[in-house]
């Protein structure tokens, strides 16, 4: 399977930003959809945002639609996740993930390559 590799996390106050981003293969990140989920203690996973294989659609869930933005450079080999006025229930390891080609999926059973995830910590 493909490595993809979180880097970013940290802790940060309330209303801060911070900027994921996930290495992985120039063949994922070219020819994939990409994802970002977290998992905050005590909780499920969850869906964060989507990016399609051409870059052209964007997911986001609506607790974060305008403060995360996800976007990718395939040149770099990387997906990034953009996120600003951080609050304390951002709080959470997000995981990138690698899913087929189509229309970009909220459903983690979508998903077949997964990091090992960065913890985000932000603080009231």
């Amino acid at each position: 399977q493909a490595q993809l590799v979180e880097s970013g996390g940290g802790m940060v106050q309330a209303g801060g930003s911070l900027r994921l981003s996930c290495q992985t293969p120039l063949r994922t990140v070219m020819w994939y959809n990409m994802g970002w989920f977290r998992q905050a203690p005590g909780k499920e996973r969850e869906f964060v945002a989507a990016i399609s294989r051409t870059g052209s659609s964007t997911y986001n869930v609506d607790l974060v639609k305008g403060r995360f933005t996800i976007s990718k450079d395939n040149r770099k080999s990387t997906v990034y996740l953009q996120m600003n006025n951080l609050k304390p229930e951002d709080t959470a390891v997000y995981f990138c993930a690698a899913a087929q080609p189509g229309t970009p999926s909220s459903d983690e059973k979508s998903y077949e390559n997964w990091g090992q995830g960065t913890q985000v910590t932000v603080s009231a």
